[in-house]
């Protein structure tokens, strides 16, 4: 009798400590505050979305103010189709708001920075932001900076000559 009831202790104890670190994990990703909150939906077409995925963060100087719904390919336009959700509370967002691809830190995670505009309409459910800036790879930096270097003159030599005849155009 004894080991029955150690053992209906030591299983309730492990079924609560998995409840309460399901509820962390819950609590941690932010799923829970994101349920409950009203928002409308806005997207944007981006050349290159350089690693954004879903549920990346969608920020207005620096605060979360909504998440990243979807990404998809348009197949008319070839660019890739980002749907935000964005919190009711922030209705205020103008319509020629810029919409940026940013990475947080040097190899962080990348999210989108909106940058509000001047115009007195405001963004609605199922608004398209027009303005955009893509995500900088960094692939592609290093490349055109290594292409750039191996096209230079290399350095200590002279400049081109000067042509001794005389140019053909009149002035």
């Amino acid at each position: 009798m004894r080991m029955k009831s150690v053992e209906l202790v030591v299983g309730s104890f492990l079924l609560v400590a998995f409840a309460a670190l399901a509820f962390l994990a819950f609590q941690v990703s932010g799923l829970s505050s994101e349920m409950s909150k009203p928002s409308y939906r806005v997207y944007a077409m981006f050349q290159n979305i350089g690693g954004l995925t879903v549920r990346a963060k969608v920020t207005m100087a620096g605060v979360a103010i909504g998440r990243v719904e979807s990404i998809e390919l348009d197949k008319q336009t070839q660019l890739a189709r980002v749907e935000m959700s964005v919190d009711r509370r922030f209705d205020d967002i103008s319509t020629d708001a810029v919409a940026a691809i940013l990475t947080s830190g040097l190899l962080g995670e990348k999210y989108i920075g909106l940058t509000p505009g001047a115009d007195e309409e405001y963004l609605k459910d199922g608004s398209r932001i027009e303005q955009t800036q893509s995500s900088i790879v960094l692939e592609e930096l290093i490349g055109q900076f290594l292409f750039n270097k191996a096209t230079e003159a290399p350095a200590g030599s002279a400049p081109p000559a000067a042509s001794s005849e005389t140019d053909d155009f009149a002035f």
